[in-house]
């Protein structure tokens, strides 16, 4: 008698299947692994490159988040330069605003040469705020002129962001240099479109050698913020952020942990659609030249009238 039984075959069919699912996971998964493992590596690599970072704010207290604007962190940014004396003082100071819900990067530029009500102390120029009481007394000069909530901040020697932009953009990042720039910058840009490494952007962000002065610095430091942003949107750059992070964590001292640097970190990189809005204090017809013994000459400001215009630039009501 013959029989004819079918039933092995649907069994193998199923086994195959089996098999083929077993492989795609395996793959998936060691993937995943493989990805992980270059992220910890690249993290701690840009780690490594980031040691004996000496930067010492002192310590900081934040404002608390207003209730009515729950998406909107505002960063102090600051760029510090040490005179030789061991003190330093601060070039560059920003407000970097984050409307997370409307998707919008606002940035506030203050002129150094401010003459600021610098609490416990006389008036000085802005940037010397840092030299006498550090972070939390920038800060406390900031919000107490111009009403403006800061709840971080992030902190970056000149020296070390230089490494920065070198490994987090290995070709360079593009900027249209306008004009011949050498004096006091450290290096030699000629005009055209070029491809700056680290020291070069800086001295381009630096260079206040002709007749705008600081309020050229200050335009180049916006611009030079807007040329990384459009350089961060490149195909590849994802590749550099473990490495980026990790040297973040050394090189940039912040109130912020390291889980906390690297997802912010990344959330600012990938918000490919987000509009970085600029804005510099004093604004135009807010203010005037003077010159004070103790401080030289300063730039004295409109309060009321920067206030309002910072008011309207953030879209928010100022204490």
């Amino acid at each position: 008698m013959e029989e004819h039984y079918e039933g092995p075959v649907p069994k193998r069919r199923r086994k195959k299947k089996l098999r083929i699912g077993r492989v795609i996971f395996l793959i998936v998964t060691l993937c995943f692994i493989g990805a992980g493992l270059y992220s910890y590596t690249e993290y701690n690599a840009g780690k490594s490159l980031a040691k004996n970072n000496g930067i010492d704010p002192g310590p900081f207290k934040g404002d608390a988040t207003d209730p009515k604007y729950t998406s909107v962190e505002n960063y102090l940014l600051l760029g510090v330069d040490d005179d030789g004396s061991g003190k330093s003082r601060t070039d560059t100071m920003m407000v970097l605003s984050w409307d997370k819900g409307a998707g919008k990067i606002r940035v506030i530029s203050f002129m150094r040469d401010i003459y600021a009500e610098i609490p416990a102390y006389k008036s000085y120029k802005l940037n010397t705020a840092y030299y006498l009481g550090k972070l939390q007394t920038t800060k406390d000069t900031i919000t107490g002129m111009f009403g403006v909530p800061i709840h971080h901040y992030a902190i970056v020697d000149f020296a070390n962001f230089e490494s920065i932009v070198d490994i987090a953009f290995p070709g360079g990042v593009e900027i249209d240099v306008k004009k011949e720039m050498s004096e006091k910058i450290g290096v030699t840009l000629m005009p055209g479109k070029k491809q700056l490494n680290g020291k070069e952007l800086l001295g381009y962000a630096r260079f206040r050698a002709d007749e705008e002065g600081d309020f050229g610095r200050v335009a180049r430091q916006q611009e030079v913020i807007s040329a990384m942003k459009d350089e961060a949107m490149r195909p590849g750059m994802i590749a550099n952020v473990p490495k980026l992070a990790g040297a973040l964590s050394g090189f940039i001292n912040t109130d912020l942990t390291s889980k906390d640097e690297i997802s912010r970190a990344i959330s600012l990189i990938m918000k490919k659609g987000a509009e970085v809005e600029t804005m510099t204090v004093p604004i135009e017809g807010s203010y005037s030249f003077n010159s004070y013994p103790h401080a030289g000459s300063v730039i004295e400001v409109d309060k009321v009238k920067n206030k309002e215009a910072i008011s309207k630039f953030l879209n928010m009501k100022l204490d």
